[in-house]
């Protein structure tokens, strides 16, 4: 029974990577498969297998995730707050679960595959709503595409992953599967400029760069890239007066969108992070932070004193938004000591390892992505950022050696 009990094992990890992209239409169907792993663990874990782990790194996460409980418990707000807290402790759950697993190719396949079904789903819904609608444009795309599979910030975080994991697969030497890796990065990279997901094209232009610093002749590549972000950055000095607006502003109010889960733009994380900054300001218990749910209700207040426009208000309001920014929320909700213990390990991972390029992508993209995103707040942003965990915590004999190319 054990040796059948292992042999599923890995493809209900990989099934689980699979149906997350359809966690709005499934949200049970994750949270069954993760049972099943944590039924399945037990049985067919070994001592040796525990060993994989980065002691160092989990234990700092472990007293991250710790102080969390225990400052939620002191204060008082333990029962509130634990609706939060229990998806922080997914990520951890993943690495635990994959211990077991022998190697990082099965789930970076299951990631890739995972992009192209959501990439597919959604231009199959698009064109349904193409012969529903007389109006279409790639505006009308861009409107819709939150309302096709999950949040817009969501399919660009995993197409960002696709990305680096398909680059990460291409070998120097010729191997038939290169060509698909390559493939799925063209595939990704023009899905992510039609969808306009800002997020992520910044990150991978940002993975872009650091490639540059890794590798043979990297004088020369670094030289060349600063040129080109030079010239850039130049003449797009230009142009960015007249175009900013129209960039970062929506062509209508949010209110007027009428699909479920939209992400907002740069103006409208504006007016969060405002409101976000007066809560700083105005809270007396920023060592031990104000509890994740009262952070949540301050917003909401702020919305409705701070939002001028009485249909945009409302939409802050119905939809509760958050800090859209990881570590004000940590900050906010957990105090002081929170950010530090989270910027801290961030930092430490880094200097674990920046030697590897992809491993410090993934990295990058997780620190980046929580700028702009309170990925703990959500179950599939949880599910992601478990992978990068798993990368980075996880020492695999599989795992490939440092670019050298």
């Amino acid at each position: 029974m054990r040796i059948i009990l292992a042999a599923i094992y890995p493809y209900v990890f990989i099934l689980l990577y699979l149906v997350i992209p359809f966690d709005e239409y499934v949200r049970i169907l994750p949270n069954i498969l993760m049972l099943i792993l944590i039924v399945i663990f037990p049985i067919i874990i070994n001592k040796k297998d525990l060993k994989k782990i980065a002691k160092v790194s989990m234990f700092l996460l472990l007293l991250f995730l710790i102080y969390l409980l225990t400052n939620s418990f002191v204060q008082g707000r333990l029962e509130v707050d634990f609706v939060y807290l229990k998806t922080i402790m997914i990520p951890l759950g993943i690495v635990f679960l994959y211990v077991p697993i022998t190697d990082f190719k099965k789930v970076n396949k299951a990631i890739i595959f995972s992009s192209f079904i959501a990439i597919v789903y959604s231009l199959i819904k698009f064109l349904i709503l193409v012969n529903q609608n007389t109006d279409v444009s790639i505006n009308f795309f861009q409107e819709t595409v939150d309302a096709l599979l999950i949040d817009r910030i969501y399919v660009g975080l995993l197409c960002v992953l696709s990305v680096i994991i398909s680059y990460k697969s291409i070998t120097k030497q010729f191997h038939p599967d290169n060509k698909y890796y390559l493939i799925s990065m063209v595939l990704n990279v023009t899905y992510l400029l039609l969808i306009m997901s800002k997020t992520a094209i910044v990150i991978l232009l940002f993975v872009a760069v650091l490639r540059q610093f890794y590798g043979k002749d990297k004088k020369i590549r670094l030289g060349a890239t600063a040129i080109i972000l030079a010239f850039l950055a130049i003449t797009s000095y230009f142009k960015l007066p007249n175009n900013i607006e129209n960039t970062f502003k929506p062509q209508k109010d949010i209110s007027e969108v009428t699909y479920t889960g939209s992400t907002i733009p740069l103006s409208y994380r504006s007016l969060i992070w405002d409101c976000a900054l007066k809560i700083t300001k105005d809270s007396n218990t920023n060592f031990f932070g104000i509890g994740f749910r009262e952070t949540s209700d301050r917003l909401v207040n702020c919305y409705e004193n701070e939002i001028e426009d009485l249909n945009t208000k409302q939409n802050f309001i119905n939809k509760r938004f958050n800090t859209h920014n990881q570590y004000f929320d940590f900050y906010i909700s957990s105090g002081l000591i929170s950010i530090i213990l989270f910027v801290g390990i961030l930092i430490y991972l880094f200097f674990k390892k920046h030697k590897d390029y992809y491993s410090t992508s993934l990295l990058l993209t997780m620190i980046l992505f929580g700028l702009v995103e309170n990925y703990f707040h959500r179950q599939v942003g949880a599910y992601y950022i478990g992978f990068v965990l798993v990368i980075l915590l996880i020492n695999n004999k599989n795992v490939a050696k440092n670019i050298e190319c």
